[in-house]
This record gives C-alpha cells, structure tokens and sequence, in this order.
C-alpha cells in the first residue's frame, strides 16, 4: 500500500545525479567478464579457421590435403531428402541413425583411389568434452580458441599439474603408490575421462612419453594436425648453456656428486602442424610442443609452439622456447678434470652424443620415420658449424677447446640382454701409435632413471689394460643377474660409463653406453569373427620366468575403437607359473587397429603385449 500511494502522490523529482561512467576492466574493451567456457552461453561464436595458407613448406605434399567438407544439409540435397528430414522445421536435423547418408569431400588434387588412402579418425565417447573441459578449466576465452598459437601454448601447460592443477602428476620417483605407473597405461581415454569426470582432478601419474600421448589425443581430437616425436640422448642442462659437463678427478674417475647435468636416454614431446602468422616467412610448419614439465616459460611449466625451422638455422629468437629445444639436440657433452686446487680442465669433448636420432611414427603403418634432417644438420657439416655460431649470437654458449686427438681410443658395442640374464661388457682399445701405452681405467655401471638420474651402482671395476703399438684389444667386465635385478627401476636401463687416463702421455679416455635389459612381452591372442557388433574373445598370456614371486600384479587392456578399458589384479604370481586372463568384446567399428595389453608390479615395470586385427563391417 505504502508503494501505492508513493506511486499515486509521486514527491518532487531530486535533481538528477552525475552519470557515473562505466566500469570498464582491465582487459581495455569490455567491461563483461570473459566467456572461457561453451556452458556459460548460448551462443557459440564461430569457429575461426586457421592453416588454410601455412607459412613454412608443407612436408606432405604427397598426401591428400582436404579443403571442404559438405554433409549436404540443404533441403533440396540428398541427404535430407532421403531421410525426409525436410519435413522437419529444424535446420540441425539432417541424417537419421543407422541409414546411410553421403558426405562431399573437396581435396587439394583429384582423389586417386589406387594409390591414395583415406581414413577418418575417430575418438571415444566424452574425448571430445574433455579436450574442451581442458580448455575450460585453463579460463581459456572463447574468443582465442580460433588461434592455434594460443590453445597450443594454453595445452602445453594444462596437460601437466605443476602449477594449474593440469590433467596429469608428474613422477620420476619409482614409488606409485597412490596412482598408475607411468608404463601401465595403455591409451588416453582412462586419462581424460577420470580428469573431466573429476571435474579437474589431476591423474596420477605420467612421464613424458603419457604427456605426449595425451597432449596428441588432445591436438588431433580439435583438428589440429599432431604427432609424437622421440629425440634420443636428449640433453636437459641444468646450466642454461650448450655443455653437458661430466666433471672427473685427476685420475680420470667419474665424480657423481659434482656432476649435475643429466642426459635423458630418450625424450617424447610432440610437433604440430601451423601457421605462425607471428614469425617471418618460411618458419611455420611443424612447431614443436611439449607438456612435460622441465623448465618455466613465462612463469608456467610448458614448452612452445617452437619452430622446427627455426631450431633447424639456429634462429633460437624466435618464440616460443626455441634456445631449449635447440639445447636438446644440440648440446656438446664436455669431460672435465677437476684439479686439487678446484680448478677444472676440459679434457675431452663429445659434439655427436645428444641428439642422436629424432624419431616419428610413419605414416599409414607402424614402420619409423627418421626426421633428425629437420632439426639439425649432418654433424661436422660447414652447414651445422654456420648454425652454431648463429645460435651463439643469441646467446648460446658453446665449449672451443681445442683438444690434441687422442692416441688411444676405447668404445663399447651395445648388446642385448634379457633380465636376470648374466652378461659381459666389452671394452674395445685400439692404440693408433707406434709406441706401448697403459691405460688405468675405471668401469662404472649404474642403473638409471631413463632421465639419465642414477638410482644404484651395480658394478665397479678398475681393470689396467697394457696396449701394444697398434694393437686392438677387449676387455670384458662381467655383469651378474643378482647384482642388478632387484636394484632395477622401471625401463631396466644399465649406464656403463668407462673413463681412464694413459700412463705415457697423461691423455683421458671416455666411452659411454647406456644398455637396456629387455623384459618378458605378454602374449595376446584373439578369437572369432572380427565383425561389427559380433562377440570374440581376447586372451593374455605371462609366465614368470624368475626365482621370486610377483605381487600386486597389475593387468591391464585396452583396443581403441572395438574394446573399452579392462583391468584385472593378481595378489600374487609365484615362479614358473603361468596366468590367463580372458575377456569378450564386440567391436564397434570396422577398420584396422590393435589390442594392447600391459603388466606391472613393483618388481617389474613396463612389460607389454599387443596384437593387430582388422575388422569387417
């Protein structure tokens, strides 16, 4: 009543009051809050093409490059018509479940059905919500997600939990107690389903090889064109130059506390195909990503888009990170021999150990590709010196001692050996001169962390070797099943480091070999008719092959695209017994593809097993 009344015998108007301007945020063009999730609008904004026109020159010029896709929704059009959806008043409403319908695909050239092969790929169900909940949970705004710069640097830093409470936990530790090992996953869906379904929980646990595989599922499940890259010996240098300093003592032997720079055995990260509209011409094209956390790079723990060309001519000033990924492949292992007074002198130095090999799936089959040409060239070329000094003109710092050629050289062949197997490691001397030579030499092998940490030292010998002029002779160091087997993490990698100084002449001599104890493989077989929603059966077969038991055994499987996630669990696995484990599945699609299967326990890591099969409609 009382508003009534107010209503009926309005008081004189007040004077009207100074406007106040309008808030406007920090953002200096709106003053809404940003939009960084599709659930908090209606209305989608349209999605921004990009990679119509990349800058770099594109590598797969022999392959189909598709330009348009048309699902034929006009009403007028065969697919409306011949699923009467025309009669509906609904634009969206085009096809009807399980009758056929055509899609119109314009490529680059015309469609050669002999020699091109087509393939569409598929994701499972919720991969595609998880991939945009990732974003989401970054408070990605929508208006960026047109730019593949930004979802990809914005990726890189999401899929690790470091400092945003990312998709995955690192884990370097060898204790997994409160999630799964690093080598028992077998696919990414588990990974981003339990991260979306948490609603942003991260998944514990990962190394770098999960971060790419994870971070490719990511890439290609938005139409970003990725792949996974494996760069051998690959250098992570705590000194922020291009040295990996392996510091000795006066007699040549290995000093472990004062040596700090590690050499991983192997690093994944991934590459993906773009655009850089921001960087001169000729550097877009595959750039280089990476989700494992090792450094910080505007504050968070990611890794580029990096230009492969880039780090290929040495233009590390480039964005994103280009001076790090240059270091992976490029970095000169320098030995030092540290003096009494503290002092250390640059004894030997090693330009070919890091970066080896860098290494890509092939396509179309399960071959490798060897991509090293793209990132580096031939060593000791003009070409790669050119690099090294442009590189140095932007502030990487490089090792120029100039060293006398040694007159004795030593190597150690690789080999191949089974675990719990005994074995000989052979040191290879061969003296160029033509006058005697002793060499005092100290053999160090140590299991390691595929990171290049050492975990324990299982052998340690000081063999005196006695060299005639120009003669060639092997030393054998025996290495015994039960002095390494239960010091095993998980990979089984043995470092054997051999340094030694020559009597005569006072010279050092280094060699280094990193060898690899292969596991027993899991046997998977697969019965029935490989068809479209028809039951077949998949079996897993282990023995254990050692002299003690295996506990809290867990099995893992897995087939992408015809057999969801299984697990199983196995208290305890005594020696020489064998275990079955069968399960059914009906496959959901046609096309090829595999069954994959893996085990692990605190005794044994990373043992795996698959089998390829192709199913018909």
């Amino acid at each position: 009543m009382a508003d009534q009344e107010a209503r009926e015998n309005p008081t004189p108007a007040a004077p009207p009051a100074a406007a106040r301007p309008k808030r406007v945020s920090h953002r200096g063009r709106t003053a809404g809050a940003k939009v960084s999730s599709n659930q908090q609008e209606g209305k989608v904004e349209e999605f921004e093409p990009f990679m119509l026109l990349p800058r770099g020159p594109p590598p797969l010029k022999e392959f189909l490059d598709i330009w348009d896709v048309d699902v034929l929704k006009q009403p007028q059009e065969i697919n409306k018509q011949g699923h009467h959806t025309h009669l509906y008043s609904s634009d969206f409403l085009i096809v009807r479940r399980t009758l056929e319908f055509q899609i119109k695909i314009t490529f680059d050239r015309p469609y050669k059905p002999a020699e091109d092969k087509f393939a569409v790929e598929f994701f499972e169900f919720g991969v595609l919500d998880a991939c945009l909940f990732i974003m989401d949970k970054a408070d990605m705004p929508l208006s960026n997600r047109g730019d593949v710069i930004k979802v990809t640097r914005v990726a890189s830093a999401m899929l690790n939990s470091r400092d945003d409470d990312g998709v995955l936990v690192g884990n370097w530790s060898g204790d997994y107690t409160y999630g799964v090992p690093p080598t028992s996953w077998t696919g990414s869906v588990e990974i981003l389903l339990d991260y979306a379904g948490s609603r942003g929980t991260p998944v514990c646990y990962a190394q770098c090889w999960v971060y790419a595989a994870v971070f490719n599922t990511f890439l290609r499940c938005l139409g970003i064109p990725g792949r996974v890259v494996t760069n051998f010996f690959s250098a992570h240098d705590n000194d922020g130059n291009l040295k990996m300093d392996i510091i000795l003592d006066e007699n040549g032997k290995l000093d472990r506390n004062r040596t700090k720079d590690s050499i991983w055995n192997y690093h994944c990260w991934n590459e993906c195909f773009m655009a850089r509209s921001d960087l001169p011409s000729g550097f877009g094209g595959w750039q280089v990503v990476d989700a494992t956390p090792q450094e910080t790079s505007d504050g968070m723990f990611r890794c580029g888009p990096a230009s492969v060309a880039a780090v290929k001519h040495g233009q590390i000033c480039y964005p994103f990170d280009a001076p790090f990924v240059f270091a992976e492949v490029n970095s000169d292992v320098i030995f030092y021999r540290r003096q009494k007074d503290g002092t250390l002198e640059v004894v030997k130095v090693n330009p070919t150990h890091v970066g080896r090999m860098v290494l890509t799936k092939a396509v179309l089959h399960d071959g490798r590709r060897d991509i090293t040409d793209q990132y580096k060239f031939p060593e000791g070329s003009p070409e790669e010196r050119r690099v090294l000094e442009k590189a140095e003109e932007f502030g990487c710092q490089r090792e120029k001692a100039s060293l006398p050629q040694s007159d004795v050289e030593v190597e150690i062949p690789t080999l191949d050996v089974r675990v719990g197997d005994n074995f000989d490691v052979t040191l290879q001397f061969k003296n160029h001169s033509d006058q005697r030579r002793t060499a005092d030499v100290y053999v160090t092998g140590t299991v390691v962390y595929y990171t290049g940490v050492p975990s324990a030292e299982v052998v340690f010998k000081t063999p005196k070797v006695k060299l005639d002029p120009l003669q060639s002779k092997d030393e054998k160091v025996l290495v015994r099943g039960e002095d390494y087997m239960h010091k095993l993490v998980e990979q089984a990698n043995i470092h054997f480091i051999a340094t030694g100084k020559i009597k005569e002449t006072g010279q050092i001599i280094t060699a280094m070999k990193v060898i690899t104890i292969h596991n027993p493989k899991l046997i998977v077989k697969v019965t029935g008719s490989p068809r479209v929603s028809e039951e077949m059966y998949v079996s897993v077969e282990f023995t254990n092959p050692f002299k003690f038991n295996l506990e809290n055994v867990d099995l893992r499987m897995e087939g992408p695209g015809i057999m969801p996630f299984k697990r199983k669990q196995y208290s305890l696995i005594a020696p020489g017994t064998s275990i079955t484990w069968t399960e059914t599945f009906s496959p959901r699609r046609a096309g090829s593809t595999k069954l994959i299967a893996s085990l692990d326990c605190a005794a044994l890591r990373q043992v795996y097993g698959e089998t390829e099969l192709t199913i018909q409609q």
